[in-house]
């Protein structure tokens, strides 16, 4: 269910104070972020995040094609190894 329009969109308060120093010292860092849940909002266009999936940071380059979603979307928790009946066709 999303959420309501009248709250608006959640963003950790840390994430904006960093991307927001990130464009203040226009480097080109890699913005290693623990926040899943925050939307991608339009001031982090172009900037690089490092999304923790639990083990590792997956850098995340922000589009415009991004805004309005999840940070989570973009950096997968599970790896997909294959499905087993597939290791059967291959014996043949």
């Amino acid at each position: 269910m999303p959420r309501s329009v009248w709250k608006g969109p959640f963003v950790d308060g840390y994430l904006l104070k960093k991307a927001e120093a990130s464009r203040a010292s226009a480097r080109n860092d890699v913005i290693k972020i623990w926040s899943r849940r925050s939307t991608i909002l339009p001031q982090f266009v172009g900037l690089k995040f490092g999304v923790y999936n639990g083990t590792k940071h997956v850098e995340v380059l922000v589009s415009e094609d991004m805004i309005g979603h999840k940070f989570g979307e973009f950096s997968p928790t599970r790896t997909f190894y294959g499905h087993a009946a597939d290791k059967k066709a291959k014996r043949k």
